[in-house]
């Protein structure tokens, strides 16, 4: 892939999230198809959000459902990254300028304790590393006109990230049978999306270690106090200034928040 395609489909989505407005598909305008220069181009705009002092503070994974990833024709999820700044705390509310055309996602995230270096992490070593895990709301945003995304598009985007909100029942991990927990999440009072543990990879556990793996292997390991938001549990939900959002799960708890 010409370099100079994947530069110039970073500073595209980079003006889109800059400006708020919308571009069309990268995929399309700068003829990138392979994951590999998707992920280039995600990269490029990492490594600028990094040098003008943004904070990593963890990872999401997206294309968890397996239903998702044959209407793709994938056979994995995607990677995103997650920035300090890019986190809400519970029952606040969000400025929708910040936005370009959010949606919402219940999920569950998870807290490490412990760093996560090695390209073949195990079960249970990702079990020991996990301090705790919370519910969480996802605030999905595209760039991309109208969400008519590609893989190769989301992918370039940093896998459609926004915003995070997390939860402040923090559990341990022990005695959980995560693919068991139920998802309700509530638009406005009124039911906006319900789900299962079981839609996220057959268990959040599993979408995490896939992540704790391929971190690993791309060079960006995953470290104590990294969040990790493993994947949206039902269908995403439209938000808009005046929504006001609330996701609560069978036995971690609830997280809210209103946009404005």
């Amino acid at each position: 892939m010409n370099h100079d395609s994947i530069q110039a489909a970073a500073a595209a989505l980079a003006e889109a999230r800059h400006t708020r407005q919308p571009c069309g598909r990268v995929s399309e305008r700068f003829q990138i198809s392979a994951l590999a220069d998707a992920y280039a181009v995600q990269n490029l705009n990492t490594q600028a959000a990094l040098a003008a002092g943004r904070r990593l503070s963890g990872r999401k994974i997206g294309l968890t459902s397996l239903a998702v990833q044959q209407q793709l024709g994938v056979d994995q999820p995607d990677f995103g990254m997650l920035f300090a700044d890019m986190e809400v705390r519970d029952g606040e509310s969000i400025d929708s300028t910040r936005l370009i055309q959010p949606k919402a996602e219940g999920e569950i995230a998870f807290v490490l304790g412990r760093d996560l270096p090695n390209v073949d992490t195990t079960l249970s070593e990702l079990m020991r590393a996990v301090e705790y895990v919370v519910p969480a709301l996802e605030i999905v945003d595209s760039a991309i006109e109208n969400w008519k995304i590609t893989l190769v598009d989301t992918v370039a985007d940093n896998a459609s990230s926004g915003l995070y909100v997390l939860g402040k029942t923090p559990m341990l991990l022990a005695g959980l049978d995560l693919a068991l927990e139920g998802m309700l999440l509530e638009k406005n009072g009124e039911q906006g999306a319900i789900g299962v543990g079981a839609a996220c990879l057959g268990n959040p556990l599993d979408a995490c270690l896939w992540l704790a793996r391929i971190m690993a292997e791309v060079g960006r390991p995953l470290q104590a106090g990294d969040v990790l938001l493993s994947g949206a549990l039902g269908p995403m939900v439209t938000a808009a200034a005046g929504d006001k959002l609330r996701l609560r799960l069978t036995r971690l708890g609830e997280v809210s928040c209103h946009f404005v």
